[in-house]
């Protein structure tokens, strides 16, 4: 399977303190979803828009949508900058 590719990147805090981790593809978006501890209700919407995408439902642009609103819900969002 190929990737399904996003842009701009979503930046995401990684396991290690001080390294960023910018995610721009579908498959980067189910990991680190599925690593998080924070499971609220966008988090919810984003893994489901994954499976959505990975069967042709969803365009990628809007997963990444999804996926940063449940990366700032988790507090694990990082400005682009």
């Amino acid at each position: 399977m190929s990737l399904l590719w996003f842009s701009p990147r979503v930046y995401v805090k990684a396991n290690r303190p001080g390294i960023r981790h910018g995610v721009s593809h579908i498959e980067g978006a189910a990991e680190e979803l599925m690593a998080w501890d924070t499971k609220g209700p966008k988090w919810t919407k984003a893994v489901q828009s994954c499976v959505d995408a990975f069967k042709g439902r969803v365009p990628p642009q809007e997963v990444r949508e999804v996926f940063e609103a449940a990366a700032k819900e988790a507090s694990v969002y990082l400005s682009p900058g």
